[in-house]
């Protein structure tokens, strides 16, 4: 029996994870109706995680009414694992799908919202609590959150600073002595890529900020925040991995709750026994909405492909684009990318068709691995 396991990403502010696996495997069905397919879908902590992390373990997701990034209410959700295990997905409250297109300006965004799911996690009876970064909308090195669970953030004349990265600038001295006395007795753990760090040249200001709608100035402006933050937080933060996880929450979460940073894959892929499954595989597919050089610096695509390959396992990415950069992919076990577009496509229509599109895609991706394997050697 040909055994494919379909290890994808969810499409940011598309499909989530395990909707890509769906339509990945009704594209298989089509050209390997026997095949045994083998769906896996991974989270890195960003939009989705939550859900697909109750299903995991049989918890339950608890809606929340938040502050939203651009400072009105949203409808969010923690997941509740067990009696005491509360992962938090700071997406739900945070996230850049939150952030209208017209008010993309991390400068102003706040990770509140991320605050007040920490604080309904503990009013839940959480003792433990894993908060997962990925797909945010906002730099402002988890400020927001940390004023929403008590903490006073104050500049030079002893006034609160208001939401957003660009407040940072101000700040002076950080107040701890309002903050939930809960958190003392709580064991917090946020899963992160190690990559990402919180100031100098690849700070997450300058990495990050154009995607979430900061201009050439806003970044030099941000970048110069996070450095003031993370000398009111801890120097030793600037540049440790992981600590410029979702614009600096993670460094914000980790300086003053003392939440332990720990490598995304490290947190969730060990939950789902990838490493034996990739081992009984004859072929991967992987998939991402986009593949470009960001992808090599820990996107689950270039994970997977890595953890493929210590088994010696031909590993398939598929995408919605091909972006500049893409092509480092292949240093980091990838080896072939399919995008799953035809032709010259709206957005909103590519979001629309998008399960179609991705099953059309590996079917035809599919087609041509078979044909390839009648052609003699050269």
């Amino acid at each position: 029996m040909f055994r494919i396991v379909v290890a994808p990403s969810g499409f940011k502010e598309c499909l989530d994870a395990e909707q890509v696996a769906d339509a990945i495997q009704a594209g298989i069905r089509r050209v390997i109706p026997g095949g045994v397919v083998d769906t896996v879908p991974l989270i890195d902590g960003g939009e989705g995680s939550a859900k697909l992390m109750a299903r995991a373990t049989g918890g339950a997701l608890v809606p929340v009414t938040a502050t939203g990034p651009v400072g009105d209410p949203v409808e969010a959700h923690f997941a509740l694992l067990d009696d005491d295990t509360a992962f938090v997905e700071m997406a739900a409250a945070a996230g850049l799908s939150l952030v209208p297109p017209g008010a993309r300006d991390p400068g102003r965004t706040t990770s509140r919202g991320v605050g007040e799911l920490i604080r309904a996690a503990l009013d839940a009876g959480a003792r433990r609590i894993v908060v997962g970064c990925g797909d945010s909308g906002i730099c402002d090195g988890g400020a927001g959150a940390l004023q929403a669970l008590g903490a006073r953030i104050c500049d030079d004349e002893g006034r609160e600073v208001g939401p957003g990265g660009a407040e940072l600038l101000r700040a002076n001295r950080i107040d701890v002595s309002g903050l939930d006395r809960r958190l003392s007795e709580v064991d917090m753990t946020v899963a992160v890529n190690p990559r990402n760090v919180l100031c100098g040249p690849d700070g997450v200001a300058r990495r990050y900020g154009p995607q979430k709608g900061a201009s050439a100035d806003d970044v030099e402006l941000l970048s110069a925040a996070m450095d003031n933050w993370a000398r009111l937080l801890d120097p030793d933060l600037s540049e440790l991995p992981g600590a410029g996880a979702s614009g600096g929450l993670a460094a914000g979460l980790a300086g003053i709750l003392g939440a332990r940073l720990e490598s995304r894959f490290d947190v969730f892929l060990t939950s789902t026994d990838l490493e034996q499954r990739l081992r009984t595989a004859d072929l991967v597919i992987t998939a991402e909405g986009a593949i470009d050089a960001s992808t090599a610096l820990g996107k689950i695509p270039t994970e997977v492909a890595r953890r493929a390959k210590r088994h010696g396992k031909p590993v398939i990415a598929l995408c919605g684009t091909i972006g500049p950069g893409a092509d480092t992919s292949y240093e980091h076990g990838i080896d072939a990318i399919t995008g799953i577009l035809t032709g010259p496509v709206a957005l909103p229509d590519a979001i629309t068709k998008a399960p179609r599109l991705i099953t059309d895609a590996t079917a035809r991706t599919l087609r041509m691995l078979l044909l390839g394997t009648t052609l003699p050697a050269a």
